[in-house]
């Protein structure tokens, strides 16, 4: 069996992978289970403060919205991979940071918001992971499929619905994240450099 099908493990439309340090990330049909495959940063101090800090979503939202709006328009194309789960509703969870993504990728109302953990919506899929991971994603050179299949994130849902969303980010040229960040003129291009300084040492 090859390494990427060694970490999908699926049952009746639903899946769960298995992170890069052999632990396996939940099995679930809606909320993930954080604590098999983050176990090791929940007895982190700072880890901890991160995610009970109060977030400011009635700041953070408006600027979200204006960043999935400037995406849906110049990549309509996007929504074509989505097949059926165009407008379903997934939630992205930076296990290290204070809100969850709560993301629907609708052509006509696009929506991409902060949410508290506790304030979830009905969702079809689930993606949680450290901030860092969840960034390479949507900023790397590398193989998409192989930053998805390979690094700690535990996914858990309708299993076409996430390969779908995959195929959909995979279907926007050049890196997300540089696009973002070029929305916000310099500042946003000293955040990025920044946060790809702390990618490439956690990296070693």
């Amino acid at each position: 069996m090859n390494q990427r099908a060694a970490r999908i493990v699926s049952e009746q439309g639903y899946l769960t992978i298995v992170n890069s340090i052999g632990r396996p990330g939940c099995y679930a049909r809606g909320m993930a289970n954080l604590s098999a495959p983050f176990h090791s940063d929940q007895h982190d101090a700072a880890f901890s403060l991160r995610r009970r800090l109060p977030f400011p979503h009635i700041l953070a939202r408006p600027i979200l919205a204006r960043v999935v709006r400037r995406i849906a328009a110049d990549n309509p194309g996007m929504f074509n991979r989505l097949g059926p789960y165009v407008s379903a509703d997934f939630i992205i969870d930076p296990v290290d940071m204070p809100f969850v993504l709560h993301l629907r990728p609708d052509p006509a109302h696009p929506l991409l918001r902060t949410l508290a953990r506790d304030d979830l919506p009905p969702h079809v899929a689930y993606i949680a992971g450290r901030f860092l991971d969840l960034l390479e994603l949507v900023d790397a050179d590398l193989d998409g499929d192989a930053l998805f299949f390979s690094r700690d994130l535990t996914v858990t849902g309708n299993t076409e619905a996430v390969v779908s969303l995959r195929n959909a980010l995979d279907d926007i040229d050049g890196s997300i994240a540089e696009k973002v960040a070029a929305m916000f003129g310099p500042a946003g291009q000293v955040a990025l450099k920044a946060l790809r300084r702390a990618s490439r040492r956690k990296h070693g």
